[in-house]
C-alpha cells in the first residue's frame, strides 16, 4: 500500500507541474525542506539502508524515469507552411502565380525565392529557439551512487526513484532532488537556480516557515554541483517534480513574445493585402465597364489587357523584396551589436531592443564585477580604510591580519593567473598581492602545519603555523562566531581583555559594514602550547585582531549606463538572488534605485495579489531571493502594463523568464540553457553592453522605417501615375516588366544602403517608443505621402510631355522619371529632419553606391538590347532624358527645400 500512496502522490505532482504556484510553500501542504526526516522517510517508504529493488521496480512503472518530459514539437514541414500564412505573402504568391501564367516566368521565380528563403530562415529560427529544453535535459547528472537495501551501488541516474539513498562528494552532480540525512562540510554551487555566485552552504536540520530556494540548506536540487566536503540525501523529487524539473514546465508554457515590428508589418500586411486587391479590382471594373461603352469588338483581348494592367497596379503597390529588406538592415545591426559585445541569436531581437522600456537586470557579473574585492578593513585601535601597499611600514597588528587571510585561507592563484578557490578567500589572496605582499610568500615562510576545515556547523576555518619561533593557531570565519570564541584583543601590538566597551565597538564597526552590505569576516589567533592538541577544541580563548570587509563593486561603466538608461525613458530594475539588503545597496548606489523605491523578496512577492502587485510595480526596483515563477510574474505584470521588457540572466532558473520575456538577455559565461531560451548573448555580461545595443536597436528601427517609406513612397507615386493615365484614358504610363524591375532591383539596393545610416544625434534623449504605434508614425506618413505625391506629379507630366511626341514616347518618358526619382530620392529618405547635406553628404557611402549601382542599370536599359525589352523607342535621345531627369530633379529638390522651411517654421 506505500508503494501505491508514492506512487499517487508523484502522479498528482506531474499534473501540477504546471502550476507552480498550486503547491508553494506556505500552502496547504508542506514541501520537503519543511518536513521532519522521520516525516520524509514515512512519506518516501524508505529508511537509511535504502529501498528493495522490488520496490524500486514498481515506483519506476508508476512513475516513470528520471528524465525531463517534454511536449511534441511541430514538424519541420508545418512550421514552414505557416510562414505563409502573413497576408502580404499570399498576395505575392498571387500576383506571381498570374505573372507565371502570363508567361513571366523570371519574374514569378525571383517572388518564389525570396519567400521560400525567408520561410527557411524563419523554421531556423524556431527551431533554435527550443533549444533550451534539449540543453536543460543535458544538464542531468548521467549517473549517481545509491545505497539499495543496503548494498552500493552505481546506477544511471534515469533509474532513480522517490526514497532512493543517495551519495554526494566533491565534483558530483546532483542527480535529483533530496532532503539531506548526512552533511559534512558539504557546499553546493546551485547559481544556475539561485543566481548566486558564492556556493551554498548544506546542513542536516528542519527548517519552519517558508523559504526560498537559496535558504534551502537541508535540501540539493538536480542538476547543480557539489563542491566541497560529502553529504547524503533521501531522494524526494524526480524528473519534472524537481525544481529543475518546474524551470521545464515553465519554458514549455513560456509565450515567445513576438517583437513590436513583426505585429506592425502583420497587420500593415493585411491592411495592404486588401486595399491592393481591391485598388487592382476596382480598375480592373472601370476598364471592363469602359470597354464595354466603348462597344470593343475584341472582348477577350480587351479583358486580357484591362487584367493585365490591374496586375500592373500590384506589381506597383506591392514592395516585393520588403522582407528581405527588414532582413538585410537587421542583419546589418546584428554587426553592429556585435561590436557592442551583444551578439544576436534572433535576428527580430536587434529591432525589439529599439522599443526597450523596461531592462530587468541581474546583479552579479552585469552590474558588478563578479569577483569578491577587499575594500574595507578595521583594527581595535580604530584603523579602517585600504592597507598601505608598502608591507615593510605595516604595524604588527596590519602584518598579523594579513597572515591570518592568507595563511588560514585554500584560495591560490596559479602560474597562469587563474584563480582557484572560493571567492571570498580568493578575495583575500588578491588582495594581499595588490598590497605588494605575495601570498605565496607568506606561506613559503610560514608552512601549514595542521588546519582545522570550515564547516557549515562552525563558521569557522583555523590552521597552524610557526611564526617568529611561536605555534600559533590562526583563525577566521563568521563575525558572530569569533566574537564569541575571542576573550582578549589586539591592540596596537598588545594584546588585551576584551572589555564590553571594546566588543561594542567592535561590533558597532561590523553593523556598519553590514549596513552598506559589505561581507564580513573577522580574524583571530591565539598561541599553542607544544603539548595542546590541534582540534576543534582549541577554538577558543582567541585574541581578535580585526575585520576585513568585501563585495563584489559595480563595474565603474554601470554608473554612467544607468543614467544614459534613464534620459532614454528606460527604468532598470534589479531581479537578483542576492540578499535584500546587498542588492538594495549596490541598487542605490549606482542609480537604479531611489531612496523611495522598495525593495521586495521573493517571499514578499508571493503574498501579493496580482492586483496589490500591479499597484506598486513602478516603485519597485530590486527583488531579491526570487525565484524563477517570481521572474516570469515580474516580467508579465510589466508586459501587461504595455511594456517591451528586456531581461538578463545566466542561470537555468532565468531561461523560463527569458522566454518571456520581449528580449531574453543571456550572459556570455551563463549556462546553455540560457542562452538557447534567449535572444540575445553578451560576450562581456555587462550592462553597459546592453544600453549601447539599445542605441544601435533604435537606429535599425529607424533606419527599416527610412527604407519602408522610401519604398512606398516610389510605390505611390507609381501608383497616381497609373491611376491618373487611367482617369485621363492615356496608355498604362509603365508595363509590368518595367515596374517589377524597379521593385525588385532598382528599390533594394537603395533600400539596404538606408540601413547602414548612422543613428540620429537624438536617438538616445527621446523616450521608448510606444510598441502599438503603426510603422508610419509620426512624420512618416506624411512623409511617404507627400514625396510620392511629388513623384507621381513628376511621373504624370512627364508623360504629358511625351504624349506630344508619341504613345511609346511617354511611356519611355514616364519610366525614367520614376526609376531616376526613384533613386534620387535615396537622399531625402535617409532623414525626415536632416538635409543630405545636413546629415553629412559623405557619411553613409553606401547611399553614393547605391545611386551608382542604379544609374548603372538604368543605363543598360538604354542600350539597344534593353530598349527592345523595357519598351523605350528608337529616337529617346538626350533631350527626352534631359526632360525627364529634370522633372525628376526637381520633386527631390522640392522634398529637401520642404525640409529646411519646416525646420525654419518650428524654430
Amino acid at each position: 500500500m506505500e508503494n501505491e500512496k508514492i506512487g499517487t502522490k508523484t502522479l498528482e505532482a506531474k499534473r501540477n507541474a504546471g502550476h507552480p504556484h498550486k503547491n508553494k510553500p506556505g500552502g496547504t501542504s508542506l514541501a520537503a525542506y519543511q518536513k521532519s526526516l522521520e516525516t520524509i522517510f514515512t512519506e518516501t517508504g524508505s529508511t537509511k539502508e535504502g529501498l528493495d529493488e522490488q520496490v524500486v521496480g514498481t515506483r519506476q512503472a508508476e512513475c516513470g524515469f528520471n528524465e525531463l518530459a517534454t511536449k511534441e514539437r511541430d514538424s519541420v514541414l508545418k512550421l514552414f507552411v505557416e510562414t505563409f500564412k502573413d497576408a502580404i505573402v499570399i498576395v505575392l504568391l498571387a500576383v506571381a502565380t498570374i505573372q507565371m501564367v502570363m508567361g513571366h516566368a523570371a519574374e514569378s521565380l525571383i517572388i518564389f525565392a525570396v519567400l521560400i528563403i525567408n520561410a527557411i530562415v524563419s523554421v531556423i529560427q524556431t527551431r533554435k529557439a527550443e533549444g533550451s529544453l534539449d540543453a536543460l535535459k543535458s544538464l542531468s547528472a548521467p549517473m549517481a551512487k545509491v545505497r539499495r537495501a543496503g548494498a552500493r551501488l552505481t546506477i544511471p541516474a534515469r533509474e532513480l526513484v522517490v526514497g532512493d539513498i543517495v551519495s554526494l562528494n566533491a565534483g558530483d552532480y546532483v542527480p535529483a532532488d533530496g532532503r539531506l540525512i548526512e552533511a559534512g562540510s558539504l557546499k553546493v554551487d546551485e547559481g544556475m537556480l539561485t543566481g548566486e555566485s558564492i556556493p551554498a552552504d548544506k546542513a542536516v536540520k528542519d527548517i519552519n516557515g517558508a523559504v526560498t530556494i537559496g535558504d534551502r540548506s537541508n535540501m540539493v536540487h538536480s542538476g547543480t554541483l557539489a563542491v566541497y566536503g560529502r553529504g547524503e540525501f533521501v531522494v524526494t523529487g524526480i524528473a519534472n517534480d524537481t525544481e529543475i524539473g518546474k524551470v521545464a514546465n515553465l519554458l514549455e508554457n513560456a509565450l515567445a513574445k513576438q517583437t513590436p515590428l513583426q505585429k506592425n508589418l502583420e497587420h500593415f500586411s493585411k491592411k495592404l493585402g486588401v486595399g491592393i486587391l481591391m485598388l487592382s479590382g476596382l480598375i480592373f471594373g472601370i476598364q471592363f465597364i469602359r470597354m464595354l461603352g466603348g462597344g470593343t469588338t475584341d472582348m477577350g483581348a480587351g479583358i486580357l489587357s484591362a487584367f493585365m494592367f490591374a496586375v500592373a497596379v500590384a506589381v506597383a503597390a506591392i514592395p516585393e523584396a520588403l522582407q528581405s529588406i527588414v532582413t538585410i538592415v537587421l542583419s546589418i545591426g546584428t554587426k553592429k551589436m556585435a561590436k557592442q559585445n551583444a551578439i544576436i541569436r534572433k535576428l527580430p531581437a536587434v529591432e525589439t531592443l529599439g522599443s526597450t522600456s523596461i531592462i530587468a537586470t541581474d546583479k552579479t557579473g552585469t552590474l558588478t564585477q563578479n569577483k569578491m574585492t577587499i575594500v574595507d578593513h578595521y583594527l581595535a585601535n580604530g584603523q579602517s580604510g585600504i592597507f598601505n601597499d608598502q608591507p615593510r611600514t605595516w604595524s604588527f597588528d596590519e602584518q598579523r591580519l594579513m597572515q591570518i587571510a592568507v595563511l588560514a585561507n585554500d584560495a591560490s592563484i596559479n602560474t597562469e593567473g587563474q584563480k582557484l578557490g572560493d571567492p571570498t578567500e580568493v578575495a583575500m589572496v588578491v588582495f594581499s598581492n595588490k598590497m605588494n605582499q605575495p601570498f605565496g610568500e607568506l606561506r613559503e615562510t610560514y608552512p601549514r602545519e595542521a588546519e582545522l576545515p570550515f564547516d557549515s556547523e562552525r563558521k569557522l576555518m583555523s590552521t597552524v603555523h610557526t611564526i617568529d619561533g611561536e605555534r600559533v593557531l590562526l583563525t577566521k570565519g563568521g563575525p558572530d562566531v569569533v566574537f564569541g570564541r575571542s576573550t582578549k584583543i589586539l591592540i596596537n601590538g598588545e594584546v588585551l581583555p576584551l572589555t564590553k566597551e571594546l566588543m561594542r565597538e567592535v561590533k558597532e564597526q561590523n553593523e556598519h559594514f553590514s549596513r552598506r552590505a559589505l561581507r564580513v569576516l573577522a580574524f583571530a589567533y591565539r598561541p599553542l602550547e607544544e603539548k595542546e592538541a590541534r582540534d576543534f577544541n582549541v577554538e577558543h580563548d582567541l585574541i581578535l585582531v580585526g575585520l576585513m570587509a568585501m563585495i563584489d563593486p559595480p563595474r565603474e561603466a554601470v554608473y554612467a549606463a544607468v543614467e544614459e538608461a534613464k534620459k532614454a525613458g528606460i527604468k532598470t530594475v534589479m531581479i537578483t538572488g542576492d540578499h535584500k539588503t546587498t542588492a538594495r545597496a549596490i541598487a542605490r548606489d549606482i542609480g537604479i534605485a531611489d531612496e523611495e523605491d522598495l525593495a521586495l523578496t521573493g517571499q514578499e512577492l508571493d503574498n501579493l495579489s496580482d492586483r496589490e502587485l500591479d499597484g506598486i510595480l513602478e516603485r519597485v526596483s530590486v527583488y531579491a531571493r526570487v525565484s524563477p515563477e517570481n521572474k516570469i510574474r515580474i516580467v508579465r505584470a510589466w508586459q501587461n502594463k504595455g511594456h517591451v521588457t528586456a531581461m538578463t540572466g545566466d542561470g537555468v532558473n532565468d531561461a523560463p523568464a527569458l522566454k518571456q520575456a520581449d528580449i531574453g538577455i543571456a550572459m556570455g559565461s551563463g549556462t546553455d540553457v540560457a542562452k538557447e531560451a534567449a535572444a540575445m548573448v553578451l560576450t562581456d555580461d555587462n550592462f553597459v553592453s546592453i544600453v549601447s545595443a539599445v542605441g544601435v536597436g533604435r537606429n535599425v528601427y529607424d533606419n527599416i522605417k527610412k527604407a519602408i517609406a522610401y519604398l512606398f513612397s516610389g510605390n505611390l507615386g507609381a501608383i497616381i501615375a497609373i491611376i491618373a493615365a487611367l482617369l485621363m484614358d492615356w496608355v498604362n504610363p509603365f508595363t509590368a516588366l518595367q515596374l517589377l524591375f524597379i521593385n525588385l532591383v532598382n528599390d533594394s539596393i537603395p533600400a539596404i544602403a538606408l540601413g547602414m545610416e548612422k543613428g540620429e544625434p537624438d536617438v538616445m534623449s527621446r523616450k521608448p517608443r510606444n510598441p502599438n504605434e503603426g510603422i508610419f508614425s509620426g512624420d512618416t506618413l506624411v512623409s511617404v505621402i507627400y514625396r510620392g505625391v511629388l513623384i507621381g506629379a513628376a511621373v504624370i507630366l512627364s508623360q504629358y510631355i511625351g504624349r506630344g511626341y508619341s504613345a511609346e514616347m511617354s511611356v519611355a518618358m514616364a519610366f525614367s522619371t520614376l526609376i531616376i526619382a526613384r533613386t534620387l530620392q535615396i537622399f531625402p529618405a535617409r532623414s525626415n529632419s536632416q538635409t543630405a547635406i545636413g546629415a553629412g553628404f559623405f557619411t553613409n557611402k553606401y547611399v553614393l553606391y547605391a545611386v551608382a549601382f542604379c544609374s548603372t542599370l538604368y543605363a543598360a536599359t538604354l542600350l539597344p538590347t534593353g530598349r527592345g525589352i523595357f519598351s523605350i523607342p528608337a529616337d529617346f535621345g538626350l533631350v527626352h532624358f534631359g526632360m525627364a531627369a529634370g522633372l525628376a530633379l526637381a520633386a527631390v529638390a522640392l522634398m529637401e527645400a520642404t525640409k529646411l522651411i519646416i525646420r525654419r517654421v518650428r524654430n
